[in-house]
């Protein structure tokens, strides 16, 4: 008898015509998956979908496409397995699971997003780091169930920790191998005094990540309601991947890079990729078919990421989403590298290409222009600066290739995380010349918002070109996270100092020491910075947006809550209007 394992994942809705969606799911076996939805009068009449599941490394998953959802509805859905009924859980305490369509593809949308996700300790024990910001928005909506909620959930970037494990975790890998064992990191060991070896290493060790992430109860409600869509960063694979060629070519050195890497973006593929894709582009997707045309689709995955990793440049990890007239962009930061010093850039020649063609693709199409990318855009001046020293400093600008600045300014990289789109000033300058594009000419959308997280702070920037008129769209960074994890305060100290006058003076002072032009726009802060575990949300109707910020924080007596700290109106010309906490 089948049961369970993981999900379900509410995954796409279609925006376009308010009649499909994908739901995803983990079995212990193979297996029929259903979706049935309420017909509205009790029964499970109409719409739904099945498919049978496919087989990973001894694991078994289905997306089914959901198909017969009426425009302008909200849809309870149960799920079963060879007839089954296995979800909702016997006894559960939430609300019933539902789908969402939108009325007309113009209908309002709400975009929440942010980044950077340990997973909640059990229920009853402390949490060091404080209330999860995705638990405290699903205890938020179970309570009441006719409350506005996200029509889409972004998340940018480090959903699991594969280097950073819970004791939990630790204990559950020492059961199958021995820790002391040099394995993942072994040469990079943790300030955090991580013992050597107490990182995933396979692909059953990433599943271990998935489950205790959402397995969450509060959280895997949540993901079953509220459709979602993801993007790696660095800690879904390892800590500061594809920081720089040096970097990879130590990895490929080492004896368990090869598992690790190939394991890490296999199940990437099978737990946040496949459901990033809609129904048409699933049924193109040829390595989609090859799993599912085989009992075992383990070899077809595995020699996809062999070459994912080998030639970055034919796979892609970016996609595009439309929610009617807004549309989304998530780009892929770190698989996307080129890291030669000589042509050091952010995302290939493709993948640049791809980004500008969907950017630009019929002008007039949408009032708004959403980039998701998981490392920000636009940082603290003095932190932008310094990584722009930094990477001319690799690359020689100072004594030479191989020199002392150079083996300083790569030990300096991986010791900091110098590795934003500023360490790539190519490509940064590439990006602002798109948005400029973009946001310009008679046919310019409203906003074009950069959205990002990776740093553990909150903040809202904006630019200013320098010498030249800006684009006619309000152009907008906004950064967000952690969703649930921490940041020292000596690190706090220096995103405030990035900010000041005095930041940028010293960060100045490095640009000429590198040698680094200055870039043809400036930007400044005009909002924030926030630390603690936040989500933003992007409302947006017509060409109106709105920001808000909320925060997760514990209540007095027990239990969190979310707290609004930033309520405004984005496409207000005057920053000065925006409301302040």
């Amino acid at each position: 008898m089948a049961g369970l394992r993981l999900g379900p994942l509410l995954r796409h809705v279609d925006r376009e015509t308010g009649d499909a969606a994908t739901v995803w799911v983990e079995t212990d076996r193979p297996c029929t998956a259903e979706v049935r939805c309420d017909d509205g009068a009790g029964g499970t009449g109409g719409a739904g979908g099945s498919s049978r599941t496919f087989q990973i490394a001894g694991h078994h998953y289905a997306l089914v496409t959901v198909t017969g959802l009426r425009p302008g509805s909200e849809t309870a859905y149960e799920v079963l397995l060879d007839g089954r009924r296995v979800w909702p859980l016997e006894d559960s305490r939430f609300p019933p699971s539902t789908i969402r369509t939108p009325a007309t593809a113009t209908d309002e949308v709400r975009v929440s997003f942010g980044s950077c996700r340990w997973a909640a300790p059990a229920e009853g024990e402390k949490d060091p780091v404080g209330p999860d910001a995705l638990d405290t928005l699903a205890a938020s909506l179970a309570a009441d169930p006719a409350a506005i909620r996200p029509d889409v959930l972004l998340l940018l970037g480090d959903q699991v920790y594969a280097d950073e494990i819970s004791q939990a975790t630790r204990s559950w890998l020492a059961a199958r191998r021995d820790l002391r064992e040099p394995s993942p990191s072994s040469r990079l060991r943790s300030s955090r005094g991580r013992p050597i070896g107490a990182e995933v290493a396979d692909y059953e060790e990433y599943t271990r990540l998935y489950y205790e992430s959402w397995l969450d109860p509060d959280v895997r409600w949540l993901l079953s309601t509220v459709p979602s869509c993801m993007i790696f960063d660095d800690h879904d694979v390892i800590d500061d991947w594809n920081t720089s060629a040096s970097w990879l070519a130590e990895m490929r050195a080492t004896p368990w890079w090869r598992e690790r890497v190939l394991s890490g973006l296999m199940s990437y593929w099978v737990y946040q990729h496949l459901g990033n894709l809609s129904p048409a582009e699933l049924a193109d997707d040829k390595l989609y078919a090859a799993v599912r045309a085989v009992p075992d689709g383990t070899d077809s995955l595995r020699e996809f990421a062999a070459w994912a990793d080998a030639d970055p440049a034919r796979v892609r990890w970016s996609y595009r989403r439309d929610f009617g007239r807004v549309r989304l962009l998530m780009v892929d930061t770190r698989a996307a590298r080129v890291l030669d010093e000589d042509r050091r850039a952010m995302l290939d020649d493709a993948e640049a290409w791809w980004l500008r063609d969907q950017a630009l693709e019929g002008p007039g199409s949408y009032d708004h222009l959403l980039i998701g990318t998981s490392l920000p855009w636009l940082l603290p001046p003095l932190i932008h600066d310094a990584e722009g020293w930094n990477a001319a400093l690799c690359r020689g600008e100072r004594g030479g290739r191989g020199g002392r600045w150079a083996r300083f300014g790569e030990d300096l990289r991986r010791r900091s995380d110098l590795e934003h789109w500023a360490a790539f000033p190519a490509s940064f300058e590439q990006l602002t010349d798109l948005i400029a594009e973009a946001g310009s000419g008679p046919a310019a959308p409203a906003t074009v918002c950069v959205l990002s997280g990776d740093v553990h702070h909150a903040y809202v920037a904006e630019p200013h070109w320098r010498g030249a008129a800006g684009p006619a769209a309000r152009v907008l960074q906004l950064t967000c996270s952690p969703v649930h994890n921490s940041i020292p305060a000596s690190i706090r100290l220096g995103f405030r100092f990035g900010w000041s006058r005095t930041g940028r003076r010293l960060g100045r002072f490095l640009a000429r020491h590198g040698r680094v032009a200055e870039p043809r726009i400036g930007w400044r802060q005009t909002s924030g910075p926030w630390f603690g575990n936040q989500l933003m949300t992007l409302t947006l109707r017509g060409r109106s947006a709105v920001l808000r910020l909320d925060q997760a924080r514990a209540r007095r007596g027990g239990g969190a809550g979310l707290v609004t700290v930033l309520e405004r109106e984005l496409t207000d010309l005057d920053p000065d209007h925006a409301a302040r906490p």
